[in-house]
Order: structure tokens, then sequence, then C-alpha cells
């Protein structure tokens, strides 16, 4: 079996343990977003190991600080990537989606949250099986590209809407969100993608465990992403240093 069908497999797993975790009970808070696949696609992240351990850190924090808040109307997920937070789901009302922003952000070591809470009832059993069939098509029509490094984005997906976080080129996250654009169920794609240029990447090692990828060492605070150019026609989302790109 070839490395790209073993990670196909891996996501397929994953995917579906997720799917049955998720599917079982009724969540009020998600962590992470998706599920981690092998040590093989740490060693290939472009964060530094240190990132690594933070994003896990911050969302478990992030994760117990919402909890302590949290009520019936409800329905939080947390996912950290190189230090950012991004928040999707939905709350009751406009005060509730400030006060999970607010606890968020004061949890160690978080450098920006995308809020993209919407208020209102949470998805139902079908759109959450739905949203995660939609992350495994994805993932898997990542890894068949030729043309994008698949381990560069982490993919959130909620009611439909796809958010793709990561470390990445213009060119790698015009490549990504064409693909993701292009699976049914989507219908739009929110970038939340911090830049690199081809030559940084040329210049550094990938991750590895010694190496540090572009912007991502422990002791640098990262500036704010630069927005992407809007693929066709987009709005701003609600994130700073996010573009939502609708499906034509």
């Amino acid at each position: 079996m070839t490395t790209t069908s073993l990670r196909r497999f891996a996501l397929a797993l994953a995917a579906g343990t997720t799917l049955a975790a998720g599917l079982s009970a009724c969540v009020p808070l998600v962590v992470g977003g998706a599920a981690v696949v092998g040590a093989g696609m740490v060693a290939t992240d472009r964060r530094s190991s240190g990132a690594q351990v933070d994003d896990q850190g911050i969302e478990l924090r992030a994760s117990a600080r919402v909890r302590e808040i949290a009520n019936d109307q409800m329905y939080v997920s947390v996912t950290s990537f190189n230090r950012q937070v991004l928040l999707t789901g939905a709350v009751g009302n406009e005060a509730d989606r400030r006060r999970v922003e607010d606890v968020v952000r004061r949890v160690d070591n978080v450098r920006s949250v995308v809020n993209e809470l919407t208020i209102g009832p949470p998805s139902t059993f079908q759109q959450r099986s739905s949203d995660t069939l939609i992350v495994g098509k994805i993932k898997a029509s990542l890894l068949d590209a030729k043309d994008v490094f698949a381990n560069s984005f982490k993919v959130v997906v909620d009611r439909g809407t796809v958010y793709l976080m990561g470390l990445a080129t213009r060119r790698e996250t015009d490549r990504a969100t064409d693909i993701a654009r292009g699976v049914s169920g989507v219908e739009k794609v929110v970038r939340v993608v911090e830049i690199v240029s081809e030559a940084e990447l040329a210049g550094q090692p990938q991750q590895g465990g010694t190496g540090s990828a572009p912007g991502s060492r422990s002791n640098v605070p990262l500036p704010p992403m630069e927005p992407l150019p809007p693929a066709g026609s987009s709005q701003p989302s609600g994130g700073a240093g996010a573009v939502a790109t609708p499906v034509r």
C-alpha cells in the first residue's frame, strides 16, 4: 500500500471515529475541529514543535474556560493553529458570543481569535453528519492533489462553511480553496491562513522535530495575518484576516 493510500485510509478512519463520537450524543463543546492522524502528519507540519504543543494546550484550556460559562444554547468548537484560535458553532445571543471570545482571548499563548460564532440554534444531527463527511472529502482531495502540500492546512467545517487554517503560500492557499469549493455540500470557504513566500519555504527545513517553520517561533509574537485577495466574488468574514469566498 502506498503512502498516499495509507494516509487516505487514516483520514477515513479518523473521520469515522469523529463522526461516531459526535453523533453519539449532543456535544456542547468540540475541541480541535479534527482528529489527529498519526505521527507522520505531525512530523511534516510547518508549525514548530513548540507551536504544535501550544495549540493542543490552548484548545484544552480554552475549552475548559468556555465550559465554565456554557449554557444550553451554546455549541462551541475551539480550534487552534499556530496559536490562533478559530471559534465556530452557535450561541444564543450577542452577549454570549462576546463572552466566549473574551474568555478565549485570555488563555495563555493565544495571539489572536477569529470569532465565527453565529447566533441561533445549534447545528442539527444531519448538519453535523454532513460537515464531518465534507471534512473527510476535502482532506482526501488535498492529499490527492500533486501541487499542494496538504499538511499545510487544517480543515474545519460548520454547516457547510469550510474554514482553511494553516501556513501556506498564496498559490497553495488559492489551490486549496479551489479544491474545497469543488466538494459537494460546501457553501463557502473562509481562509484563515498565514501567508509565507516560496523563498521562505525553500530557505528553511520542514518541521521534523528540530527546524522551525517560517513565522512560528515560540519566542516571537507573530504579526496580524495579511488578508488574502478575494477569489471571484467575496466578502470579509467576521474575523480579522479571514476572507470569505462564496462558492460560484
